[in-house]
């Protein structure tokens, strides 16, 4: 991944309810939620939500699926990775040891 889109990714997740709302899609991967529900779980109003999951679609890191009259939002978990492996790629500076810790605390999330 290269810098501007990662910055991207970053910039659209440095807003309380776009984060709240990126969150929320992760835990209900692979279906996904409509728009409406993200809003009332929320608790923002829909054309506010609108505007959150359009900056974070932009960003690359959720998609939208039309299903009847409902759009479906979804996390890019392909787009979750890239970020964090671009934000981790060199922290360990070719010394795995270093990263370890950090790898064991993600493991039960995992598991």
């Amino acid at each position: 991944m290269e810098s501007e889109p990662a910055i991207l990714a970053l910039a659209a997740l440095a807003q309380s309810t776009r984060l709240d709302a990126f969150r929320l899609l992760v835990r209900h991967e692979p279906e996904g939620l409509p728009a409406g529900e993200i809003a009332d779980r929320l608790a923002v109003p829909t054309n506010t939500m609108s505007a959150h999951l359009g900056v974070l679609s932009r960003a690359g890191l959720i998609t939208a699926q039309r299903r009847s009259r409902s759009i479906i939002y979804r996390a890019d978990l392909d787009r979750l990775r890239e970020v964090v492996l671009f934000l981790l790629k060199d922290c360990c500076q070719g010394r795995a040891e270093l990263c370890q810790p950090l790898l064991a605390e993600l493991a039960p999330c995992c598991d």
